[in-house]
């Protein structure tokens, strides 16, 4: 009964699956059955809707089976990312979106101020607004305070693979907000998704991590794997960290 649960909608896994960056679309799509993951990001802005002769992600990723989340990757200003959600809500009648603004072509960073502005405007048009931010907890707060569904912050810079920069701030924003919080870009490896649970995070979004592993397959099973252990690691509640050694046996009755 422990599920996700993003604007009223409850999911089982707590994966969240990028499908660009993969060698074939028919890769993409057996890599994201491996991972289990029920929600995949959907790059609005690059899906191909005129070249007769490139594949097409309907044909291999089943969007009544899977949740598209169209996303507006590849935005640096507010104005691009709601024209972006705006058709794709015309498209298709995605509701649940997620908002990325970016600010700089280097370094991949939200533009928090373009983000905020961006969310502002969507929810008040009907968006259930997934954000990607920067690990800020006050900006965080303004996200939550201007109507949007989750938090998704980053760990690293978009496809770096360095893992989780900011512990701390993470936690903050943990503590303050009630909204699922989703730890999404620079995941690298397994230990990388099980520590974002292990934190409290609601789940994690996984792209590059999968997609240029070695063998994305084996990655995918993997992240599949870390985000379950992490998540049962933080409900069982780890022991207190102690600087000294305290023995497995009794202290007591001993020969």
């Amino acid at each position: 009964m422990d599920k996700l649960k993003i604007a009223k909608k409850n999911f089982s896994s707590r994966l969240i699956v990028g499908t660009g960056k993969y060698t074939t679309m028919k890769e993409c799509a057996k890599a994201i059955k491996i991972s289990g993951a029920e929600i995949v990001t959907v790059a609005v802005r690059r899906v191909n809707i005129l070249d007769a002769t490139k594949p097409l992600l309907m044909d291999f990723i089943d969007p009544k089976k899977i949740m598209y989340l169209p996303n507006t990757a590849g935005c640096f200003s507010s104005n691009d990312a709601l024209r972006t959600l705006r058709l794709a809500r015309e498209i298709g009648g995605w509701k649940l979106v997620k908002l990325e603004v970016l600010g700089d072509k280097k370094s991949l960073f939200p533009d928090m101020i373009e983000t905020l502005k961006s969310t502002e405007t969507l929810t008040k048009e009907g968006f259930d607004v997934m954000v990607y931010c920067n690990d800020d907890p006050l900006m965080a707060k303004r996200l939550e305070n201007a109507g949007a569904a989750a938090i998704m912050p980053l760990a690293a810079p978009i496809g770096s693979g360095l893992g989780i920069q900011n512990v701390v701030n993470i936690k903050i924003i943990r503590n303050q907000t009630k909204l699922p919080l989703i730890i999404d870009a620079g995941i690298g490896q397994a230990s990388d998704a099980a520590q974002s649970m292990e934190l409290g995070c609601d789940g994690v979004l996984i792209n590059t991590a999968i997609a240029k592993a070695k063998k994305p397959f084996v990655m995918a099973e993997a992240m599949k794997l870390a985000v379950i252990a992490g998540r049962k690691s933080y409900l069982s509640g780890r022991i207190k960290k102690n600087i000294f050694g305290s023995a497995s046996s009794p202290k007591l009755g001993i020969i």
